[in-house]
């Protein structure tokens, strides 16, 4: 007996031990530091890219870094009843990503300047749809680290010399009412809300450009808001701290996460974070203002779910 419990210890730990390899394997290609991203600065083939304010911008951003805000890569309606921040079509996403200097073997590091976090992960997940996924990863901490670690910033903007793009390889990761309807509550797929808490409990209702959305959630999602991603600080939470967020959320390991906010960008940090464990995903990419539109998309509150 004793025999057999030094095994299944054994396997156990060794199991154990491979699910720890393989997300700090995931980690290690989705996130790198400030050391060394100072590293690679002289790399021809780096395209760094600035998220944030143009403004800031021109006071001071990583040497050769290009700005980039979301309408450089999405498309939006400013309308009553129009979309924000939807995917552009493979053509024009291809078109755009070479007007910031992506090319076929770019090497393509996003940064998030003071704390805009989630519209980076946004543009992290724009490469990943896009098929570059494997070839971009997120600066841990964005430029606060950058500057607390010592290294300096420059005013000089960067090249604008385009990119070369073959056509683009999208990966199926947008998804819309239909699926979420499909799939939320089904084994294996976790439909979560993004948003922070007040909106997922129902205490605060959301809404854009003179719409209000639907009190509460999608019916049966659960709950990570995007600021669970990163610390006070803008460091990216370590593996073990994301895992209990998950799993305390209802989150089952393997299960493909679908994210959802109010229009598609918060959403990003929490299906980061998702990436970093392991977990495939899909963004309902029109969020809760297209939820909202429809009669038949059910919602609950907090209180529904039997929480305090």
């Amino acid at each position: 007996m004793k025999h057999k419990a030094l095994i299944a210890l054994a396997l156990s730990l060794c199991l154990s031990t491979g699910v720890v390899r393989a997300t700090d394997d995931i980690r290690s290609r989705l996130v790198v530091d400030s050391t060394w991203l100072a590293s690679q600065l002289d790399d021809p083939k780096l395209v760094i890219l600035h998220v944030g304010d143009p403004d800031d911008y021109a006071k001071g951003h990583i040497p050769g870094a290009r700005l980039v805000t979301l309408d450089d890569l999405s498309v939006s309606e400013h309308t009553k009843n129009g979309l924000m921040l939807e995917m552009p079509a493979d053509d024009e996403l291809r078109t755009r990503l070479q007007k910031l200097g992506i090319s076929d073997d770019s090497r393509i590091i996003v940064y998030y300047a003071k704390d805009w976090v989630s519209p980076a992960t946004r543009i992290v997940f724009t490469m990943q749809y896009a098929g570059l996924g494997e070839r971009t990863s997120l600066l841990d901490g964005g430029m606060k680290a950058w500057v607390r670690q010592g290294h300096s910033l420059s005013k000089a903007a960067a090249s604008a010399a385009p990119g070369t793009l073959a056509p683009l390889k999208t990966e199926p990761l947008i998804v819309d009412a239909a699926y979420v309807r499909e799939h939320v509550g089904t084994p294996g797929v976790s439909v979560v809300d993004g948003r922070a808490a007040v909106y997922y409990d129902g205490v605060d209702t959301g809404g854009a450009h003179g719409q209000v959305h639907k009190t509460g959630h999608i019916k049966g999602a659960h709950s990570i808001p995007f600021t669970e991603l990163a610390n006070d600080t803008l460091l990216i939470r370590s593996q073990d701290e994301l895992k209990a967020i998950f799993d305390k959320a209802g989150v089952k390991p393997g299960d493909t996460v679908v994210g959802y906010c109010h229009v598609g960008q918060q959403a990003t940090a929490t299906l980061f974070a998702a990436r970093l464990l392991g977990h495939p995903v899909k963004l309902y990419d029109k969020s809760f203002q297209d939820w909202s539109r429809g009669a038949d998309n059910a919602v609950e509150t907090a209180a529904a779910r039997g929480r305090p």
